[in-house]
């Protein structure tokens, strides 16, 4: 399940964006991760995002598939 930081560039980074949030290594790697994760769903076009919300409440098959 670990894993190791071979990169020195990336390895401060860490350490600096732990240092100033007040949490550990771990923390701060699992905040970073997140945050870009929201921040390419937000990337992504509006008629994009909709679709999963579309095809689960089956709006997708109503209108012959376009949105």
């Amino acid at each position: 399940m670990a894993f190791h930081i071979r990169d020195e560039a990336t390895d401060r980074a860490v350490r600096a964006l732990a240092r100033k949030l007040g949490v550990g290594l771990t923390e701060a790697v699992k905040m970073a991760v997140e945050n870009e994760l929201k921040r390419q769903v937000n990337e992504m076009s509006l008629r994009d995002r909709i679709k999963p919300l579309q095809a689960q409440i089956g709006l997708g098959k109503a209108n012959g598939g376009h949105a």
